[in-house]
């Protein structure tokens, strides 16, 4: 976003639900598929961090895969709707806060910053790594996600059924190219290319690997162990 955070001001709760609840079949997959990558790693103790876990979609499904998840959100409206929606579970803890500026003392085995979340996330890309990576115990884990680039065809179909249920604007074609989705209401949806998330994981002096996963996504995982170790 540029001048505003859209899912704290617009993009929140009900309507952040109604994102999800998607009609394309090739979204439930994609979306499926990058829990299941995180999911694939997780150890029973694990302690995760979901940072701007909106109404708690993604913990609900890692919940039973790890010790104890905790989600935190810049929109109070998402994070009340999520106490609601994982109720039921014993293992998580919920915050409304900046992740910028959020104090915390708690350290974590696992950080998630999925389905483009560090384009969503306000603030320099590298910052948000990097309090991120404080944030992890030593030999911890960071996966963030964007789409892959071969996943530009079903990106567009997803934001058009946002756009007809008014959940967006409607795109603005003329500017809706390499990768950036332009809505007509201001909303910006940039991606990350395999050159960017190279460039940021060697900044951070630590050992990473990027894959693509299901066709759909792009994954950085930054493991807290330094890269000549």
């Amino acid at each position: 976003m540029e001048d505003k955070n859209y899912y704290a001001e617009q993009l929140n709760s009900q309507m952040l639900f109604q994102v999800y609840d998607t009609k394309i079949s090739r979204i439930d997959q994609y979306l499926e598929e990058e829990i299941n990558r995180v999911k694939k790693d997780l150890k029973a103790e694990d302690k995760l961090l979901e940072v701007g876990c909106g109404y708690g979609r993604i913990l609900k499904k890692l919940a039973g895969s790890a010790g104890f998840v905790k989600g935190i959100d810049i929109s109070k409206d998402s994070i009340n709707f999520a106490k609601d929606y994982l109720k039921d579970y014993k293992n998580v803890e919920l915050e409304v806060a900046d992740f910028h500026t959020m104090k915390n003392d708690k350290k974590f085995d696992v950080i998630i910053l999925l389905q483009n979340a560090l384009s969503a996330i306000k603030g320099d890309p590298k910052e948000t790594i990097a309090k991120s990576l404080s944030m992890l115990k030593d030999s911890g884990k960071l996966y963030i996600s964007t789409y892959s680039k071969n996943f530009w065809d079903q990106r567009i179909e997803w934001f058009e059924e946002q756009a007809d249920k008014k959940l967006l604007g409607q795109i603005d074609y003329d500017k809706t190219k390499d990768g950036v989705i332009i809505c007509k209401d201001g909303f910006k949806a940039i991606t990350f290319t395999e050159e960017d998330f190279e460039k940021l994981a060697k900044a951070t002096g630590y050992k990473y690997s990027i894959e693509e996963v299901d066709g759909s996504s792009l994954f950085l995982i930054i493991k807290k162990e330094k890269a000549n170790q």
